[in-house]
């Protein structure tokens, strides 16, 4: 009896035990979170936690951190600056050995999002960091039960970059973003990537490739260095390739450039002794000068270059300016003076002969020139016509004969006081007209050589500008195709 009387005792004080013991556990949840598992959860996770303390157990065992990085969009690329804004999304995960749990207690949760303050995070940064962007605050972690923390949020990266844009508008920039830990070593901190390198390169999944910008691909690199030689830091470094699409630039700054170039080469065509053909020049220059004024501010601009584009615009301004004088002292060289000497006999063997026969030029060909020429009058005589086909002995020949006629007058009627007057007259005339002939062969001989020399000096022009318009193209094509 005594000992029924002592197990049924026994039996209520274990009893009552249990009933204050789960009255007591259960006193924690009352109310609205009774029951709650995410609430126990986290009470849980949060007991005795230290925030400020790296999360193992171990201290000599490092925290691995990956991370990925997948590009959205560019924003802007300064090239004054020298900075890149792009919008990134940045994911980071690591080990905590103390937000690990058992989910078969808490009723099969294998995964919690917490507060990101109430947590340890490691101190990541990116060291190209110039200023801080517009990113949205992202207060919360999921965490699994394994003690795995993923720390996923959008960032948009303001970072200073080397941008080199002799190339534009067929430039490729090559940014990086390098992730370090900024205090600790690696052997408190270590940084790997969640992904194979493979796979970050050629993801574009989620890249906008609607602006000015192409995204080639995202290449990442593993350095450990020191400063010391003592302590070593672990960096990750993603290089981000991007292209401009030079669609726009090619057809608001390189066609109109291109055509007018392409005038200017018409421009040759007018007559050399003509005034057309300075003024058309000049309202070409004019026109060109305008155009780089519109044009400066699309080009990019930095201290320490210039783009290739650039020099393009400022040779062919050069071209023009070229262009111009030429034709200046084409239109001074055939323009008709009294005063003008004959053409040296070096000047006739080069231009007439050489550069005929160089740049196969007929002779023929050249006096039909001459002989529609504005300036110069129709000569219908025959005497006249043979001094058009570069042959000044008949000419020569009719002043003879002229010289006689007025000869054999003066010796038949010389007592003749009015005959004497007449023929003083008919002297004079005739000299007058003498000169006059001359002047106007003088004025045909450098006519004709202003046509040769105007002939030459185009195609020198022509080829230069074919030259050099071949070797922009070959480079551009080049880099684009790089």
């Amino acid at each position: 009896m005594k000992c029924s009387a002592l197990w049924t005792a026994l039996c209520v004080c274990m009893c009552g035990a249990v009933v204050t013991c789960s009255v007591k556990k259960l006193g924690n949840n009352t109310g609205r979170f009774a029951n709650a598992t995410l609430v126990r959860l986290n009470e849980f996770l949060s007991a005795g936690y230290k925030k400020g303390v790296r999360p193992v157990r171990d201290w000599r065992q490092s925290t691995t951190v990956a991370i990925d990085l997948m590009v959205y969009a560019i924003l802007n690329v300064d090239e004054k600056n020298q900075v890149l804004t792009t919008y990134v999304w940045y994911r980071q995960q690591w080990i905590d050995e103390f937000l690990a749990w058992d989910p078969e207690e808490f009723d099969d949760v294998k995964q919690i999002s917490i507060p990101t303050a109430n947590i340890w995070v490691p101190d990541i940064l990116i060291n190209e960091f110039v200023d801080v962007g517009k990113s949205p605050e992202i207060p919360y972690v999921y965490v699994g039960h394994t003690g795995l923390v993923r720390n996923y949020k959008p960032i948009q990266v303001v970072t200073a970059c080397s941008l080199n844009i002799y190339n534009f508008p067929y430039d490729v920039q090559k940014c990086s973003l390098t992730f370090q830990s900024w205090l600790h070593t690696t052997k408190d901190i270590n940084i790997t990537l969640m992904r194979t390198p493979e796979e970050v390169m050629n993801d574009k999944s989620v890249f906008m490739n609607q602006g000015e910008w192409e995204l080639l691909h995202v290449l990442s690199t593993y350095k450990e260095f020191s400063i010391d030689n003592d302590d070593y830091y672990a960096e990750m470094k993603f290089h981000v390739v991007i292209r401009r699409r030079p669609l726009f630039y090619t057809v608001n700054l390189l066609l109109p450039s291109v055509f007018l170039m392409v005038m200017d080469i018409v421009g040759f065509y007018l007559p050399p002794d003509s005034g057309e053909r300075v003024s058309f020049k000049i309202t070409l220059l004019l026109g060109y000068s305008v155009f780089l004024i519109i044009v400066s501010d699309t080009l990019p601009a930095t201290a320490i270059g210039t783009p290739l584009i650039g020099v393009y615009f400022v040779v062919c301004m050069a071209l023009l300016v070229i262009s111009l004088t030429e034709s200046v002292l084409i239109v001074r060289l055939v323009h008709k003076q009294d005063l003008q000497s004959r053409v040296p006999q070096w000047v006739k063997h080069l231009v007439l002969e050489k550069a005929t026969v160089l740049l196969c030029i007929r002779n023929k060909k050249v006096c039909s020139i001459l002989s529609q020429g504005s300036d110069l009058p129709l000569y219908k005589e025959n005497n006249m016509n043979t001094a058009v086909h570069c042959n000044h002995h008949s000419c020569e020949g009719s002043r003879d004969s002229g010289r006689n006629l007025g000869l054999g007058l003066s010796t038949r009627d010389s007592g003749s006081p009015m005959m004497d007057g007449i023929l003083r007259e008919i002297t004079t005339i005739r000299q007058f007209l003498e000169k006059k002939d001359e002047s106007r062969e003088i004025a045909k001989e450098w006519l004709q050589v202003g046509y040769v020399l105007d002939v030459l000096l185009f195609r020198v022009y022509l080829l230069t500008v074919l030259a050099y318009s071949i070797t922009l193209g070959t480079l551009w094509s080049v880099w684009q195709n790089v």
